[in-house]
């Protein structure tokens, strides 16, 4: 018996993309012929491998180990085809980030990724607006919050440390008590998870009535502004690791208590995990958060000697 290529590669796209009415639009057939393939290929294999829910479809255990074993073919075969036609093969990945991680943490570190996945292409879309995996089609989203997203795959990406910094030319590195404070220009990030109100009560500082202050709704046009004198900022070490490294950022205070929060979560669809793509990408993504995580541990022991 011959197998149905249609019918796999039909059930591939459904299962892929999670709906009938998706697969349908990206194989430019109706709804019914997706669900004709399917129900054909269910009766030649003698198993169900997928049900309804909603709007979307739900693999079966047969459904999830099928998918499995066929995925890695079918992606050797978009290659084989691709590379037979002349062209390079090309798969896109779709990653939505906030606009700080986008701009200081994940781009210094994206070219590592392409060059390691050449045959990869990466579309950034920098933005805090949370994504509707349903309408939109993002792979993979780093989303700025506390991490409770029911129904997604969630992961947290790094435990980030909150620490005052300012441009040396402001003041110099351990010079200030943290009494001090309240006497400089503090900038605000509004939407950051670590307040000013929070760390001074850390520090055991009464703040005075009316402090100078500037505000933002980014955090890094926040850390910009620190780094060009205008104030103190409030701020992830992971965030301003560029700026602290380089010198045009550094800690003000001496022995400055740390606000300790997971503010970044890698979030997804469930069913995104079995795409080869994302698997890769979340890969990196741990790779990179290990190496700030040690790096900070490093830095946290060069410190205390």
């Amino acid at each position: 018996m011959h197998a149905p290529i249609k019918a796999i590669w039909v059930f591939h796209t459904a299962a892929r993309a999670g709906s009938i009415s998706r697969a349908a639009e990206e194989l430019s057939v109706t709804p019914s012929a997706v669900t004709q393939q399917v129900q054909a290929l269910e009766l030649q294999l003698g198993v169900t491998l997928m049900t309804k829910a909603g709007r979307r479809v739900v693999l079966t255990e047969a459904g999830e180990r099928y998918f499995a074993t066929i995925t890695d073919e079918i992606e050797r075969i978009n290659e084989a085809t691709s590379t037979i036609r002349g062209y390079r093969s090309v798969t896109a990945l779709t990653v939505r980030a906030t606009p700080t991680l986008s701009n200081k943490w994940l781009l210094p570190r994206l070219a590592g990724f392409l060059d390691r996945h050449p045959d990869l292409e990466i579309r950034l879309d920098g933005t805090n607006e949370p994504t509707d995996f349903n309408r939109e089609s993002v792979d993979v989203e780093i989303r700025h919050g506390d991490g409770r997203w029911p129904g997604l795959f969630v992961e947290p990406m790094a435990e980030e440390a909150f620490i005052p910094a300012c441009s040396p030319t402001l003041a110099g590195a351990a010079s200030l008590r943290t009494e001090d404070l309240p006497r400089y220009r503090l900038i605000h990030s509004v939407k950051s998870q670590a307040q000013w109100t929070q760390w001074f009560k850390l520090a055991k500082v009464q703040p005075i009535a009316r402090w100078r202050r500037v505000l933002f709704d980014r955090s890094h046009m926040a850390i910009d502004a620190a780094a060009d004198g205008m104030g103190i900022a409030l701020e992830s070490t992971m965030m301003m690791e560029r700026e602290l490294r380089s010198g045009r950022l550094i800690c003000p205070v001496v022995d400055p208590p740390a606000v300790r929060i997971v503010t970044q979560w890698i979030v997804c669809p469930r069913d995104h995990l079995r795409q080869k793509k994302v698997r890769q990408f979340l890969d990196w993504l741990r790779e990179q958060r290990d190496r700030v995580s040690h790096q900070a541990l490093v830095d946290a022991r060069e410190r205390a000697g």
